[in-house]
C-alpha cells in the first residue's frame, strides 16, 4: 500500500485533495446556524464538557453572515494565504444535519452554488441522521466531492457518559451502518488523552475505526477551553493534559494502527488563541506537525506498519 502515500509516511488528506482535483484545495468553515440535542434540550443545555458556547471547533467562522458571504470570506483569505484554487464548503458548528432534510438542502446547496466551491463537508452527530437526512447526504455522496464528519471522540461508553455526549457507542456503529449502506464516506473524530483513558485503550481506538471501515479520520488532542465544565474540572485539578512528546509518541502508535487507506484529515489542532486555556503547546502547531513527520522517520514507521 505504500504507493498510496506521497508527502507524508501517512495518507494525507491534502495530498488526496491534489490527487482528486489537481490543485491546491482548502476548506472554509461555515456556520449556518445549527443547534445541538445536546444545548436544545432535547438532550441536554450544556453540551459536551468541552465545547465552548460558539460549537466546538468553530473559532474563526464569521457570524451572523449567510453562508455565501461566509463562503467569498473565507475563499478571499484562502486565496491571499495559501493560493488556493477550489475550496470546500465545512459546515462545521454544531450539529450540521440538525433540521429537516429539505433546509438541509437549501444550505448545502446555496454553499455548491459559490463560485469554485467542489464539494461539502458536514459535520454532526452519530444520533442526527434519520432515514430522510441519509438518503438527502448520499444524493450529495453521488453527485458531487462530499465527506460526512461523525463525532466519536472515544469508543467506550463511559468516557462518553463522562464528556456528557448524549449517546453511547452503538449509536455511533448504527450511524456508520447506515451511511456504508449509502455509500457516505465517513471521517470519524476521536480525542487522544481523555481523563480515565489509558493508553492501551486510546491505541485501541484504532483497531475499531479498522473494524467498522472507517474512510477517514481526524486525531484531535484533548484541549481546554474557557467557559466549558471542562474548564472548571481542568482549574479543580480533575483532569492532566498530554504533554508534547506524549501527543506525538500516541500519534504515531495510532497512525501505525491504522489501516493505510484510512484518510488522514487532522493529526492535531490549537483550538484558537483567545479561547484555549490548555495545553498552550498545542498553539504551535507546525511544530508538532513537523514532531510527528521526525518521530515516524526516526522509527522508520508509518502508517499502518502495525496494521494485521
Amino acid at each position: 500500500m505504500q504507493g498510496i502515500f506521497m508527502t507524508k509516511r501517512y495518507n494525507a488528506f491534502s495530498d488526496e485533495l491534489k490527487r482528486v482535483f489537481g490543485c491546491r484545495v482548502h476548506r472554509i468553515s461555515v456556520d449556518a446556524g445549527f443547534s445541538c440535542p445536546n444545548r436544545d434540550g432535547t438532550l441536554g443545555t450544556d453540551g459536551c464538557i468541552y465545547c465552548g458556547g460558539r460549537g466546538s471547533g468553530a473559532h474563526g467562522i464569521l457570524k451572523g453572515a449567510s453562508i455565501r458571504e461566509q463562503i467569498e470570506a473565507g475563499k478571499e483569505v484562502m486565496t491571499r494565504k495559501y493560493k488556493a484554487k477550489r475550496f470546500l464548503a465545512y459546515f462545521q458548528a454544531y450539529t450540521n444535519t440538525y433540521a429537516p432534510a429539505e433546509a438541509l438542502r437549501r444550505f448545502y446547496d446555496e454553499a455548491l452554488a459559490v463560485s469554485d466551491v467542489a464539494g461539502l463537508i458536514v459535520g454532526t452527530r452519530p444520533d442526527c441522521l434519520p432515514p430522510d437526512t441519509l438518503a438527502l447526504l448520499a444524493e450529495y455522496a453521488r453527485n458531487t466531492y462530499f465527506w460526512l464528519e461523525l463525532g466519536l471522540q472515544s469508543p467506550l461508553d463511559r468516557t462518553l457518559e463522562y464528556l456528557g455526549r448524549g449517546h453511547d457507542f452503538a449509536a455511533f456503529e448504527n450511524a456508520v451502518r447506515g451511511c456504508k449502506e449509502k455509500g457516505i464516506r465517513i471521517c470519524a473524530h476521536v480525542i487522544l488523552g481523555l481523563p480515565g483513558e489509558s493508553r492501551e485503550e486510546m491505541l485501541a481506538t484504532a483497531w475499531v475505526l479498522n473494524r467498522l471501515g472507517i474512510d477517514g479520520v481526524k486525531i484531535h488532542l484533548l484541549h481546554v477551553m474557557k467557559d466549558t465544565p471542562l474548564a472548571e474540572r481542568y482549574d479543580r485539578g480533575e483532569v492532566r493534559m498530554l504533554d508534547r512528546d506524549e501527543y506525538v509518541g500516541l500519534v504515531c502508535d495510532f497512525l501505525e494502527r491504522l489501516r493505510p487507506e484510512v484518510s488522514i484529515q487532522r493529526l492535531t489542532g490549537d483550538g484558537g488563541h483567545d479561547h484555549l486555556v490548555a495545553p498552550l503547546w498545542s498553539l504551535r502547531k507546525f511544530e508538532v506537525l513537523n514532531a510527528i513527520d521526525y518521530e515516524l522517520e526516526r522509527r522508520d514507521s508509518r502508517q499502518g506498519s502495525a496494521c494485521r
